[in-house]
């Protein structure tokens, strides 16, 4: 039973789901239809990049990265602005999860090694703007995060297509970052001079398999390619398995099943919902014209991969899908579950802060989406 009440607690999106799942099954017993609602592209293309993130990760490719833009700062500002920018452009390309699982506990050594005045200053504020901007430049490309994916996929829409219409968003939250970033380090001065700097910890060694993190790269690009339809996700699927499990096979311990297992759970409770005739009916009255708002508000209380996945079966604009649940990935600590890497970090290394660190977040989260709700507004 502690091993029960354990696992909910670290997979509570997972449990729910399969709660759902399973009550769902009731009102539409088990039946063939049931395999037709799992959208096995998007399962093959999200394991496949988790497991070739989690192979580059592991070979420290970046915190390599970002070491080397570091030794190029010379100011607090500029300090915080690649801390940040790591975060915000890493997650278009390494998803916003895995950004924050490398880059927050980063900063961490980078700040420790600073004087205790500058990192009090820092390491709250900071820590807070790298899990928005992770989660705000995640919006811009279909790989960024898991909800981008899917409804892409559901969209039809080109990758060309898919940027420019998160891209507005994206340049208003760099601008809001940046100006946030002036405004936390104003008056500040230099925290080192000359290259080499006190805030870079010695390199630690880091066994990185230059085959392997060839492999990963070559790996990324067919995965991309399966993003963009010119390969078959088969093919994808079937090259990274392989190959992964010929050169590196404690890699595929370390992919998120648990987030593969909420899609399929999910994947059923919507499907059997959507065969509930009355119930289908009534959610598509609520959903239609207010796709946006409707995607902001369900990500608050379920955050936004799970809003993407049921929305996504009462309405066909699944553009407005897009737009709401990336921006309702801002507000509570739950609207995207990435938020939580950062938070768990911070309860482990800042426990006296948590406080601080949640009411920073969430006033902050809300004026960002105050803004960028303003932005849809004004675009829409």
């Amino acid at each position: 039973m502690t091993k029960l009440i354990r696992f909910i607690k670290q997979e509570a999106v997972l449990s729910v789901a399969a709660v759902l799942a399973l009550l769902s099954a009731f009102f539409v017993p088990p039946d063939g239809a049931y395999l037709g609602y799992i959208d096995f592209r998007t399962l093959a293309i999200l394991f496949s990049l988790m497991t070739v993130m989690a192979g580059l990760r592991q070979q420290g490719i970046f915190d390599r990265m970002g070491r080397a833009l570091l030794a190029l700062t010379g100011s607090t500002l500029q300090l915080v602005l690649v801390l940040v920018g790591l975060c915000f452009f890493g997650s278009m390309f390494i998803t916003n999860d895995v950004s924050l699982l490398t880059f927050v506990p980063f900063t961490f050594v980078v700040l420790n090694s600073l004087g205790a005045e500058a990192r009090e200053k820092l390491i709250l504020p900071v820590v807070c703007m790298q899990t928005i901007a992770a989660n705000l430049g995640s919006m811009l490309t279909p790989i960024g995060n898991p909800q981008n994916l899917y409804l892409y996929g559901r969209s039809g829409m080109g990758m060309g297509a898919f940027v420019a219409l998160m891209l507005p968003y994206t340049l208003a939250s760099l601008a809001l970052l940046a100006g946030w970033a002036v405004w936390l380090c104003r008056g500040g001065s230099p925290v080192r001079k000359g290259t080499g700097g006190p805030f870079l910890a010695p390199q630690q060694s880091v066994a990185a398999d230059g085959r392997i993190i060839w492999m990963d790269a070559a790996l990324f690009v067919v995965c991309l390619l399966a993003v963009v339809r010119v390969l078959p996700y088969p093919v994808a699927f079937g090259a990274v398995l392989a190959a992964t499990l010929l050169a590196d096979r404690a890699t595929l311990g370390r992919v998120d099943y648990s987030l593969l297992l909420t899609f399929v759970a999910f994947f059923i409770f919507i499907g059997n919902l959507g065969r509930v005739e009355a119930f289908s009916d009534w959610l598509r009255q609520i959903i239609a014209g207010r796709e946006v708002l409707v995607a902001v508000l369900a990500s608050q209380v379920t955050s936004n991969v799970p809003a993407a996945l049921l929305l996504s079966g009462f309405t066909q604009d699944v553009q407005a899908l897009i737009i709401g649940t990336n921006l309702g990935g801002l507000g509570t600590l739950i609207a995207s579950m990435a938020s939580l890497i950062s938070y768990r970090q911070i309860a482990r290394e800042e426990p006296a802060g948590k406080g601080r660190y949640f009411a920073l977040f969430t006033l902050s989260n809300l004026l960002f989406l105050a803004v960028l709700l303003g932005l849809w507004a004004i675009l829409a």
